[in-house]
């Protein structure tokens, strides 16, 4: 039976779930900095290291950090999963990646790498019982995540959960992190944005700096080609600032991420997702205050 879809509008509930989409969108602010940490701790580099990866920007862990769980495919496989990338950067990284370290390897290294640089973040609350609770709470929300047509999601997914409650709520943040970002993908597409045109249009809504778009990989001369098509099609102006209609676009397709990344939040239901975002307050204010990530992302969160 096809899935039936269902209709979100600006400030309604998702209909027939209780879980409001601020609240799914909530969720993805909270979870993302946990998922996060791998791409920035300290012990994830020195993981990196160790496997042979260079590690005097992020990019050379980043790539098989993430597509590790796809297993060893190619840069063709790793740009469309990933999408926003220039593919001259995705094949710098991805190309040398599977020689250096396999994926299994991979995987076992991130683990390695999220179980350290959690206990170094939160202590002896790494064994906690709000840690635990919320660890519980968010496997629920990820074992309900529907992966159909969503290859990230559905790669970790599978792989096995791990034993420790830590490390069990960064692998539901990564699947849920994911499962949002696997049907943002669709809803750029249905919006008529390419890769490129994502991001010049992401920053024509102040979601983020140009400067911080740059590190995508994209050339000035497709940038100003993306501008271009854009402002043909009236969605940005010769500024660079989004207009009404582009505006208008980015919302919509924004409120269809909110409403493709609902279901997890469905099942765990309004009380479940009232808690979990309580109880991950404290462990999100403490990788923020560690001040491991970047004060400014190109995901927009805070922005969007």
């Amino acid at each position: 039976m096809p899935e039936q879809v269902t209709e979100i509008d600006e400030g309604a509930g998702v209909r027939g779930s209780g879980v409001e989409p601020a609240r799914v969108r909530q969720m993805w602010h909270l979870l993302e900095p946990l998922h996060a940490v791998l791409y920035y701790a300290p012990e994830a580099f020195e993981e990196a290291s160790a496997l042979g990866y260079g590690t005097d920007e992020r990019w050379p862990s980043y790539f098989p950090y993430r597509a590790a769980p796809l297993g060893e495919v190619g840069p063709e496989q790793v740009t469309s999963a990933f999408y926003s990338f220039s593919p001259r950067m995705v094949a710098e990284h991805v190309e040398p990646a599977w020689r250096i370290a396999s994926p299994a390897a991979v995987i076992e290294a991130r683990t390695r790498a999220v179980d350290r640089a959690y206990r170094a973040l939160f202590g002896e609350r790494v064994a906690g019982p709000e840690l635990t609770e919320a660890a519980a709470l968010a496997r629920r929300a990820a074992e309900a995540a529907d992966t159909a047509a969503r290859p990230l999601a559905a790669a970790n997914a599978v792989l096995d959960w791990p034993r420790a409650p830590h490390l069990q709520l960064w692998h539901a943040a990564t699947i849920l992190r994911e499962h949002r970002g696997d049907g943002h993908l669709a809803a750029l597409l249905t919006a008529g944005l390419d890769p490129v045109e994502s991001l010049v249009s992401f920053a024509a809504i102040g979601a983020a700096s140009v400067e911080r778009f740059e590190s995508r990989g994209w050339s000035p001369q497709e940038w100003t080609a993306a501008h271009g098509r854009l402002t043909a099609r009236g969605l940005v102006g010769a500024d660079g600032a989004a207009t009404e209609a582009g505006r208008a676009l980015r919302q919509s397709l924004e409120q269809r991420t909110d409403q493709l990344a609902a279901r997890p939040w469905q099942s765990l239901g309004p009380a479940g997702t009232d808690r979990l975002a309580e109880l991950l307050g404290d462990f999100w204010v403490a990788v923020l205050a560690s001040g491991l990530l970047p004060s400014e992302t190109t995901l927009g969160i805070g922005k969007v």
